[in-house]
């Protein structure tokens, strides 16, 4: 019996120690995701991130960007890490490919040393960036570089060997399908990911949203936020005041949210009306924004980042859509509405009809 356990225990340790070598194996598979874009885009890449993660068995995948947008990442998503775009000097993989060279030690070769896969956003398919690029990193190890499309253009017939022909779903089905198409593997996309949350707060986020809303008397209010990136795309101011004078006549409370963007698209008498109508909040950084949205019932926003945000991290989030395309750039999440408004004068006309539709959801 003696013999025959040692042999078990013997049998045991290998095992364990095989293990451990394909952990360590698999903690040195790491992927990097080059993402240049806003807080939207930086979400709307989450699926892909998750994507890689699970089917390239990967040890962790990180993210390049702009850290105001990509810090809020991790511990909180699947990204284990971030990087900031701004330190890095990549404006040297624009050069003419014929005439890019690299140093001995170069600073450059390192920012890629870690990776076996690269995901970039930046470039362009068969450029010098791209090219450029494929050259760095392979100078520490052999890495897969896959260069991806933003936005599918249909006519792009350059770009047709890479990206899916005539595509019309989801964004983040384009991001998943072109990766698969350049790659060869036979893989296919997850079919749950727009109704999960992507970004999940923590206690520390709860409580510092709670701390947040202590300090003006509101406990789990309706976010509202009238503002976007692109002019275009905010519906009108008066039909989220309208929204909040009939929630605020229920008895439920209400923070207009208003960052630096609002703040400069807004006249001093629009930013008037929204102090004077409800609590107003302005100026908070993403992290910020962030602990308020666990703390709220429901958030109202356009086309935007900050709603992307909100829908990601399971809030129930009403959006309202003007000229662009809900099938193709709604949010991703578990309690996500979308309204759609082809009014021509979306943004000069407030609308009792859209007024209604959004607060027949909110009031349920």
């Amino acid at each position: 019996m003696a013999e025959g356990f040692i042999i078990q225990e013997s049998d045991n340790i290998l095992d364990m120690v095989i293990e451990k070598e394909a952990e360590a194996a698999r903690n040195a598979m790491r992927g990097l995701i080059l993402q240049p874009g806003a807080i939207g885009d930086c979400i709307l890449t989450l699926p892909l991130a998750e994507f890689l993660k699970d089917n390239l068995n990967l040890g962790g995948v990180d993210i390049l960007g702009h850290t105001e947008y990509i810090g809020i990442f991790p511990g909180r998503t699947c990204v284990n890490s971030v990087r900031s775009i701004d330190s890095i000097d990549l404006h040297r993989l624009f050069a003419e490919a014929d005439t890019f060279d690299l140093a001995d030690r170069d600073a450059l070769i390192n920012v890629f040393s870690d990776y076996a896969w690269i995901v970039t956003f930046l470039g362009e398919p068969n450029s010098n960036f791209e090219r450029n690029l494929i050259f760095t990193a392979n100078c520490s190890r052999s890495v897969e570089v896959i260069t991806l499309s933003m936005k599918p253009r249909l006519k792009a017939r350059s770009r047709q060997r890479r990206t899916p022909k005539n595509f019309s779903a989801h964004i983040t089905d384009f991001y998943l399908q072109q990766f698969i198409v350049q790659i060869g593997l036979p893989l296919e996309p997850p079919s749950a990911r727009k109704t999960k949350s992507l970004i999940k707060a923590t206690d520390a986020d709860i409580n510092k949203g709670r701390e947040l809303l202590e300090e003006i008397n509101v406990e789990k209010p309706v976010v509202i936020q009238p503002g976007s990136g692109g002019a275009h795309k905010r519906c009108h101011l008066d039909n989220f005041l309208a929204v909040a004078e009939e929630l605020i006549s229920k008895n439920i409370e209400v923070i207009f949210l208003l960052g630096p963007a609002e703040v400069e698209q807004f006249s001093d008498a629009s930013i008037e009306k929204i102090t004077n109508t409800a609590n107003c909040l302005m100026d908070l950084s993403l992290t910020q924004v962030l602990e308020l949205l666990s703390c709220a019932s429901a958030f109202l926003g356009n086309d935007s980042g900050i709603t992307h945000l909100a829908s990601a991290m399971g809030v129930k989030t009403i959006v309202v859509f003007g000229p662009t395309e809900p099938a193709v750039y709604r949010p991703i999440g578990p309690a996500v509405n979308v309204i759609t408004s082809s009014d021509a004068d979306f943004t000069k006309k407030p609308s009792a009809k859209l007024r209604q539709q959004i607060c027949e959801i909110l009031l349920v």
